[in-house]
Formats: C-alpha cells, structure tokens, sequence
C-alpha cells in the first residue's frame, strides 16, 4: 500500500503562485511515475503534469507555460509549482504516483487538494 499526502491548496489571486506538494510513504519497491491530476465538478480528471523516475516531464497544453513539476526521490515527493494562475485552474488537484511492489504497477491516488483562483 501507498499513501500520498498533499498540501500546499488554497486561495490565490489570479497572477499568483502556489506550490503543491505530495508525499508517498508505505511499503513499495519503487516508485515509477508520479504527478498530479485536477479535476472540476461535472468534468472528468485531466493530467496536470507527470514525471518520470528518470526526470523526464510533461505536461497539459493548458499548463506548460505556467507550471513546473519536480521531485525529491531520496523522499518519494512530488512538487508542483503553479505561477500566473488563472481563475480556470481552479479545481481540486490530485496527486498519483505508480508503484512498484512484489514486481506489480499499481496507481495510488491522493485526498485532493482545493485549489481557488479569484478574479
């Protein structure tokens, strides 16, 4: 099992910044792929932004421009840094990891967390 805590949500002012963070802890041999996902009410999950065990990123279209994914992996964290927000990022953001263990990929979710963009 693996357990991802988040923090860092919150209300912001349109141009602002928020950097959200997402801790994996739990029994697991490896952690492959981690990276948030957002979701609005009455519209499906969209990836955010993903990174890879060996670094690489991507990102939403919407986003790119804006956002900045990055990981500690001596701490199984994930860092999204988000400036020049938008009113449309408001939503809550949910981070993922893929993990590893007894050979197996399984995807673990986190609680989400709100993210409020004000005009």
């Amino acid at each position: 099992q693996v357990q991802l805590v988040e923090s860092g949500g919150g209300l912001v002012q349109a141009g602002g910044s928020l950097r959200l963070s997402c801790a994996a802890s739990g029994s697991f041999s490896s952690i492959n792929t981690m990276g948030w996902y957002r979701q609005v009410p009455g519209k499906q999950r969209e990836l955010v932004a993903g990174i890879t065990e060996g670094g690489s990123t991507n990102y939403a279209d919407s986003v790119k421009d804006r956002v900045t994914i990055s990981r500690d992996y001596a701490n199984n964290t994930v860092y999204l840094q988000m400036d020049s927000l938008k009113p449309e990022d408001t939503a809550v953001y949910f981070c993922y990891s893929q993990a590893v263990i007894l050979s197996r990929t399984y995807r673990y979710w986190g609680q989400g967390t709100q993210v409020t963009v004000s005009s």
